[in-house]
């Protein structure tokens, strides 16, 4: 039999994604080299946990250890064993720990235990009385009361002549709670308390600035600053007078364009009532994908009593959501385009260079951060640019 051309021809899965997210690579790099800057005299690490900020451990892991970055700051041992083959020869600190049972992850893939607490340095110990010496980290807890040994117990840690020469921390590190204010009393203690941990730990590297930190200048750089949302685009400090450069884009494709009446209501329970003859478009991104409920146009109060409510970019115009957004649909508000410029199966904007990612955030009465790790496996992904 003759050959036939197929009926039905294959498209590229990115171009009819219900939702699809486009990761920009040379962004990231020249935005970590941005705050490598930044640093001073410390070196940068990059912060990758929860895969990357939800934007992808392997590619972005690579991009940054090809960018210059060799301190890695990963949440769970698995994140870091997935790491490894991408940033060979760096160092990759796990924030949780170490547990009893994760011993053989932590040495085949040459991962870091950041200690935190006195069961974790009583495990330790006996790791390395079976095993030898063996790098770590102590975090230290300095006014967050989160993760890490009070300062008290850090201290005479530090001064214990008698603890096993196996005993080899690398790093000891705490977290500001307030970064964004370099003259607030509670910052100027952290900073104060971490001083005499560091001096304490004499020869051993420091660490205390995250994103925000890098921002507050050299006195809470230390040795090694270890950035985070701020690589990824979002805006870590009120000191920056812009994010860096936006590296995630999140679109989501026009599945119905619609008329509606003045009068007749959108969505869910109706919370909606249009106020004029309206031009609905209806997309296929919900709180499924992590485009929060909380962004819904309907009225939600924030935390600053004002009326929620986000919006998507398209061709310059901004498209507000209408009524409740729902599991797999929102549907955005098409009116004022012109007539016929968004056509059924085009792409609105979600969050990227026109819908900055704290904008969207801020309108669903939540941070950048929840936004950006929310993306799910639904987004087709397409990354671009690999080279700074």
């Amino acid at each position: 039999m003759p050959d036939t051309e197929p009926l039905i021809e294959e498209a590229d899965p990115f171009d009819i994604a219900p939702v699809r997210l486009t990761v920009d690579l040379t962004a990231l790099a020249e935005n970590w080299v941005e705050l490598s800057k930044r640093s001073g005299r410390a070196r940068t690490g990059a912060v990758v946990k929860a895969d990357a900020y939800g934007l992808g451990i392997e590619d972005c892991g690579l991009t940054l250890y090809e960018a210059g970055a060799r301190d890695f700051f990963v949440a769970a041992a698995s994140e870091g064993a997935t790491l490894r083959a991408y940033a060979p020869d760096a160092r990759i600190f796990v924030l949780s720990g170490i547990w009893p049972g994760q011993e053989r992850l932590f040495l085949e893939n040459d991962l870091v235990p950041v200690l935190a607490s006195e069961e974790q340095m009583t495990h330790w110990m006996s790791v390395i009385a079976e095993v030898g010496a063996y790098p770590c980290a102590v975090q230290v807890d300095t006014g967050f009361n989160r993760l890490g040994l009070s300062f008290d117990d850090a201290m005479a840690l530090a001064q214990d002549v008698s603890r096993p020469t196996s005993f080899d921390p690398v790093l000891v590190l705490s977290h500001l709670h307030t970064a964004d204010a370099a003259d607030a009393e509670t910052t100027r203690n952290q900073l104060d308390l971490f001083q005499q941990v560091s001096a304490a730990f004499e020869g051993v590297e420091s660490s205390l600035s995250a994103s925000a930190g890098i921002f507050l200048g050299p006195r809470y750089h230390f040795d090694l600053t270890r950035p985070g949302i701020a690589l990824y685009g979002g805006k870590a400090s009120l000191a920056m007078d812009r994010p860096l450069r936006t590296v995630a884009t999140a679109e989501a494709r026009i599945v119905q364009i619609r008329d509606a009446k003045a009068g007749e209501t959108v969505s869910y329970g109706g919370t909606h009532r249009l106020l004029r003859d309206s031009r609905l478009a209806v997309a296929s991104v919900g709180y499924a994908d992590g485009y929060m409920r909380s962004l819904s146009g309907s009225g939600v109060p924030l935390r600053n009593g004002t009326a929620g409510g986000a919006a998507a970019a398209f061709d310059g115009y901004k498209l507000p959501v209408l009524g409740r957004i729902t599991m797999d649909l929102t549907v955005f508000d098409a009116t004022d385009l012109p007539s016929g410029a968004l056509l059924t199966g085009d792409y609105v904007e979600l969050v990227g260079p026109n819908m900055p990612l704290d904008d969207v955030a801020e309108a669903g009465g939540t941070i950048g951060y929840e936004l950006l790790t929310g993306f799910g496996l639904r987004y087709e992904r397409r990354y671009t640019g690999d080279e700074v």
